[in-house]
């Protein structure tokens, strides 16, 4: 389900805007139909009363929580249920954030992610983006959404984009509190900009090395550092955010010398924060975490040489947090289930 066809039962029934803005808000706070000052029989038109048992059951049909994993770090990772049976990650973070899904399955191919080892599956529906954020509300208070679970968000625009819009109107978000990361695709600096809801930006750079980044986001666009960096710095300059430069470090791969060199050319004097997180270990891709002191080093210089960076993990490490990790695993026990089930013999 999208939002705007939401939106038209929800007129067809006989809302106007009023009652569609409480329905909405109702939904993505997870809050009950009477909750407010004015009672659903004084305010909503009988027809919409009539017709909101049916939508609220579609509603709450979208998505459910499959498991949750508490992380040591107060996090919470939630494995949910789509109606089709396909699952997504969204992470609860400390102090209010929670991380969303856009896709099952992701297309770029990044080697150091669990997400995109079977490609993309499909593309999530604007309302079930919304419903994570339900869902995560029935547990805790939500004052942030970052679109950075699983899915790449430029290549599933008019969803992320309808989600974005309701969720800074109807669902409180503050727009700079709304985060869309991307790994810089055109499309996605063009449309953030007409938007009523504009979002903040993290771009996921990883390397200042053109022919590095070919190797690591396979199939993200082909636009060289500095011509990512320039459409960053354009938007932020637009929307007074800071642009959240994502970078994964990989032992030997990306956490030289050379790399310290490239981020001092690439970002000084740039409006944005570069988030260094220390690679989330996954079986199978050959890449390693440096160490502690190694990571903590190179955000010290970073900073010493004015680029302000700020080292973080990723939460729920301890609870496979590494984006598509936690679905994967599930995977792995269905299967392992499966096989079990054919080696029993017929009675």
């Amino acid at each position: 389900m999208r939002i705007h066809e939401l939106r038209r039962r929800l007129h067809e029934a006989g809302a106007g805007p009023l009652h569609e803005h409480r329905v909405l808000r109702l939904w993505s706070h997870a809050l009950p139909r009477n909750s407010g000052r004015r009672l659903p029989e004084s305010f909503f038109p009988s027809s919409l009363l009539a017709a909101l048992p049916g939508i609220e059951a579609d509603l709450a049909a979208l998505a459910r929580i499959h498991s949750v994993h508490p992380g040591s770090d107060g996090s919470e990772r939630l494995l949910v249920a789509l109606a089709d049976g396909q699952t997504v990650e969204s992470v609860l973070l400390p102090r209010g954030g929670l991380c969303v899904s856009s896709q099952v399955g992701c297309a770029v191919g990044c080697r150091f992610c669990m997400t995109g080892r079977d490609g993309l599956l499909r593309k999530l529906g604007s309302a079930e983006i919304v419903a994570q954020v339900a869902l995560a509300r029935q547990r805790r208070p939500v004052r942030k959404v970052v679109f950075m679970g699983m899915g790449e968000p430029a290549h599933n625009l008019d969803n992320v984009i309808e989600a974005i819009d309701l969720l800074g109107t109807a669902g409180d978000i503050g727009h700079k509190n709304l985060v869309f990361s991307t790994v810089g695709d055109p499309r996605a600096f063009e449309r953030l900009q007409e938007g009523r809801v504009k979002p903040a930006l993290a771009l996921s750079l990883h390397t200042t090395r053109a022919e590095l980044r070919r190797k690591l986001l396979p199939r993200a666009p082909n636009l060289a550092p500095e011509e990512l960096v320039a459409e960053c710095e354009r938007y932020a300059r637009a929307t007074g955010y800071p642009i959240q430069y994502q970078w994964t470090l990989l032992e030997g791969i990306n956490d030289g010398e050379d790399e310290i060199e490239g981020i001092v050319r690439l970002l000084s004097g740039k409006y944005g924060v570069l988030n260094m997180i220390p690679f989330n270990t996954v079986d199978g891709t050959g890449f390693n975490r440096p160490s502690f002191e190694r990571c903590r080093q190179i955000a010290r210089t970073l900073h010493e040489r004015g680029i302000l960076t700020k080292l973080r993990y990723s939460a729920g490490q301890d609870v496979d947090g590494g984006c598509g990790q936690l679905r994967a695993r599930v995977g792995e026990v269905q299967q392992v289930r499966m096989l079990d089930l054919r080696s029993v013999e017929p009675g």
